[in-house]
């Protein structure tokens, strides 16, 4: 099982976690992963995962992911329990407890907000900005945001961030 995955799994067992669950949907997925990928490139200055997200319509998509579910989930059907491949207690062969902590960091942050609401979010970002120039509103897009650009971008950010905690 890919790193990519073993963080998906992650994310929908700590989304999914009891009855009082939060709704996460593919597509909402796809945008915490994307996040968990760009804070991780952002703060620690290397990849979460190895794993591309194309400039899509609707946001940042990683491939991998959503070939993964797409035979049974379109971009705005609910991801469940049952999708989840790594046992609970098994995680910690995949993850290391500073990967988990810092994913769960990133599900403080962005786990309350919708799909909707983190699919517009990304299109006021550099990294998704720069992936779609050229390319129409509504345009069908496989181009590759730029990890370069993810690194930059949200590293400043997190500088910015850490200036006003200090």
């Amino acid at each position: 099982m890919g790193k990519i995955n073993a963080v998906t799994d992650y994310v929908i067992m700590k989304a999914k976690l009891d009855e009082a669950s939060i709704s996460l949907t593919h597509l909402k997925l796809q945008k915490i992963l994307y996040y968990i990928q760009a804070w991780s490139l952002g703060i620690n200055k290397k990849e979460m995962f190895d794993a591309n997200f194309q400039a899509w319509v609707h946001g940042p998509v990683c491939r991998e992911v959503y070939d993964r579910f797409s035979p049974c989930r379109s971009i705005y059907d609910e991801i469940s329990q049952s999708d989840i491949g790594i046992p609970k207690d098994d995680f910690d062969k995949y993850l290391s407890k500073d990967e988990m902590a810092f994913i769960d960091y990133i599900l403080e942050n962005y786990l309350g907000f919708s799909g909707s609401e983190l699919e517009e979010m990304t299109h006021q970002e550099a990294p998704w900005i720069e992936a779609r120039k050229g390319i129409g509103k509504f345009e069908r897009s496989e181009e590759v945001l730029s990890r370069e650009t993810m690194l930059s971008y949200y590293g400043k950010k997190w500088e910015e961030i850490s200036r006003k905690e200090a």
